[in-house]
């Protein structure tokens, strides 16, 4: 699968859930383009933004879409990544801000 696929497939599942894909496509498509190497490399869609060990069990928190991304997109109106965003975030009706990291330290540090 490619990024173009990724992002066909991904939109019409994550949309109806209420999360939009970064409408600035120089961001998205790296993004995506990451996602698929991480898939062929790991086995998974390993967070790119983050660094991976390779081991599914300690990675399951940063497989995308990650189990922050909830609270991020709550809270900022974006993702970590900011690949995953908000209605808001797209349409520029909420300040857009970095997203701390919320992976626990143990988890970045291996």
């Amino acid at each position: 699968m490619d990024a173009k696929n990724l992002y066909a497939t991904l939109k019409k599942i994550q949309e109806p859930k209420g999360y939009y894909f970064n409408s600035d496509m120089d961001a998205t498509m790296p993004i995506l383009e990451s996602l698929v190497r991480n898939k062929e490399r790991y086995g998974y869609m390993a967070c790119p933004c983050r660094l991976a060990n390779g081991e599914r069990k300690n990675d399951k928190d940063i497989i995308c879409p990650c189990v922050y991304r909830e609270e991020d997109v709550e809270e900022y109106g974006s993702c970590y990544c900011t690949l995953y965003v908000s209605k808001g975030y797209n349409e520029s009706t909420i300040k857009k801000q970095a997203v701390p990291e919320r992976r626990p330290l143990e988890k970045i540090i291996f």
